[in-house]
């Protein structure tokens, strides 16, 4: 026991010993229910409102680590860091040996991650980024006192219950007052709206009975 505590307290394991007790701690913290997880993952590099993510997901993605949440990635590359390092240094003693075995432990460190990485990324659900072409096919109540190929607004509700203002359009003559219901066809993407026909509420599935 005491040969294995100064082994793991010698360079250059000592190195990676104190982040494995930060590793351990984190995780029995999170098990007990202080923490909460963070499953974040780094694999598109995309924050929730659209921006380049940046800071540590955004490095572990640039090493290929990306696609898994962070601290599963940052605790795999400390744990297989340390175990290398431990073997290594216990297998030679001379000061230039040393120095490369640290370097060939972080060498060995990114390797085994990137390859666990790869196979757990099978496991992690990728996110839908929802998009506007999800209110096609869902019936809008509108919202404007008219509806023409220049004007209009209405209100539709998404998969998940919240509700958005979106800009619509029609195509013929018909008339919409505010609160019909209309039922969006199409999107135009360049200019940002939706195209909608009349509809009739008593064919809606999702209305209310």
């Amino acid at each position: 026991m005491g040969q294995f505590v100064d082994a793991a307290l010698s360079f250059p394991t000592v190195l990676f010993t104190f982040l494995l007790l930060v590793i351990i701690a984190y995780w029995v913290l999170v098990v007990a229910g202080v923490f909460g997880f963070d499953g974040d993952s780094g694999g598109s590099g995309v924050d929730g409102d659209g921006s380049e993510a940046t800071g540590g997901t955004g490095l572990l993605s640039g090493l290929g680590l990306g696609g898994v949440p962070a601290a599963v990635a940052v605790s795999l590359l400390v744990v297989v860091a340390w175990f290398a390092s431990l073997v290594g240094g216990t297998l030679v003693t001379s000061t230039p040996a040393l120095v490369a075995v640290l370097v060939a432990a972080l060498v060995c460190a990114w390797a085994c991650t990137r390859l666990l990485v790869l196979s757990l990324r099978r496991l992690v659900p990728k996110e839908r980024v929802p998009s506007r072409a999800d209110f096609v096919g869902r019936v809008c109540v509108i919202r404007t006192s008219r509806v023409d190929r220049a004007f209009g607004q209405a209100e539709v509700t998404s998969a998940d219950g919240s509700s958005a203002l979106v800009q619509v359009r029609q195509t013929g003559d018909e008339v919409f007052a505010a609160g019909s219901v209309a039922l969006i066809f199409a999107y135009d993407s360049p200019g940002e709206f939706f195209w909608v026909t009349p509809y009739d509420a008593e064919l809606d599935p999702d209305r209310p009975i």
